[in-house]
């Protein structure tokens, strides 16, 4: 189905349907087994800073099992780590590994397209340069956070090239190792190219690091020759605000924003923009769009009660936000609310 023409009903159901697929493969028997073996061989945990482009998604590029990376997504990657929630819950993270012996690896990306600049980032208009140099910005952020070293987080630079999926590692003196430059016959070549990229980067996240770079060979040549449609413009349909929507890996549908800024009415208010303009565009139909908040909690009572309240509060304030910015927007949007139980990846619509 092409989710971007279809009438708003339809595209919505279309939305859910995702959302339950992506729950059952998550928590199936194989899935679950896959992530225990894979985390029982390479402990470091990842994090990864994103853009909300459905375009990027790590775990498909890399061939890495569902729920082995954390994302962090926010519109056009966006953060600051002195933002109270976001540093709050990247420490956490960040203790939790430490507390089991584990290190980090802190991904932080930014997103272009080689084939035509229009396709790059949204949220900083396509300008490259701008998306790279806040990506070294969030570094020396959490260089300082962490310690200059590396030794317990290690902060890594990476582009994504969204025509190849191909990603490009930043090293610590200014060399890059642009992996679409490399074919997967070259993957014993990736340790010595990181050794000499990243000489501060600990061994065992080295090693840990290898199989998303061997991942992403192999992804690379595989989209090689192939036919896919790279004509993504930008034409989002939903706004989605709050966590819990790794299922929505799909190019242009949604815009997606975390709830880790002090200062959510901006990126709010440049979400509904977005969908104004692709209204306006005819890139997608002007019958309404979706405004979905959601909350994830981890054990039922207390930690799912308050998910609830959250995603409602989230949802509230991002419907006066584009009411107040955008009425006409606001009459023809449909308001959604959901929890998103953290162990299964189940999506759990509210009542309104």
């Amino acid at each position: 189905m092409d989710s971007h023409t279809r009438p708003l009903e339809e595209r919505i159901r279309w939305l859910y349907a995702l959302a339950e697929h992506h729950a059952r493969t998550f928590s199936g028997a194989e899935a679950t087994l896959d992530r225990t073996r894979y985390l029982a061989r390479h402990p470091t945990r990842v994090v990864v800073m994103k853009c909300m482009d459905g375009r990027i998604h790590i775990p498909h590029a890399t061939g890495t099992p569902l729920g082995v990376i954390h994302p962090f997504r926010n519109l056009g990657g966006r953060f600051d780590l002195g933002w109270p929630f976001l540093g709050e819950m990247l420490t956490r993270t960040v203790q939790q590994a430490a507390a089991c012996g584990h290190r980090v690896l802190m991904m932080i990306t930014y997103h272009f397209s080689r084939g035509d600049r229009t396709r790059g980032c949204a949220g900083f208009d396509c300008d490259t340069h701008a998306a790279r140099a806040h990506a070294f910005q969030i570094q020396d952020q959490a260089r300082r956070l962490f310690g200059p070293g590396g030794g317990g987080v290690y902060p890594l630079v990476c582009g994504f090239e969204t025509d190849q999926e191909a990603l490009i590692l930043h090293g610590e003196t200014g060399a890059t190792l642009d992996l679409a430059a490399l074919s997967p016959q070259q993957r014993g070549e990736l340790d010595p190219h990181m050794a000499t990229l990243c000489p501060q980067m600990p061994t065992a996240v080295r090693r840990d690091l290898l199989p998303l770079l061997q991942g992403n060979l192999d992804h690379i040549a595989s989209l090689r020759g192939s036919t896919r449609d790279l004509d993504l413009q930008h034409r989002e349909w939903a706004i989605c605000v709050g966590q819990g929507f790794d299922f929505l890996h799909t190019p242009n549908t949604a815009l997606i924003i975390g709830p880790y800024s002090p200062d959510l009415a901006e990126p709010i208010r440049n979400a509904a923009a977005i969908i104004r303009d692709n209204m306006a565009a005819g890139r997608i139909p002007d019958d309404g769009c979706l405004l979905l908040a959601s909350a994830p909690y981890e054990e039922m009572g207390v930690d799912r009660a308050r998910a609830e309240l959250k995603a409602r509060f989230l949802g509230g304030f991002a419907a006066e936000v584009i009411q107040r910015e955008d009425p006409d927007l606001a009459r023809r949007m449909v308001r959604h609310t959901a929890v998103v139980d953290w162990r299964t990846r189940g999506l759990e619509r509210l009542p309104a």
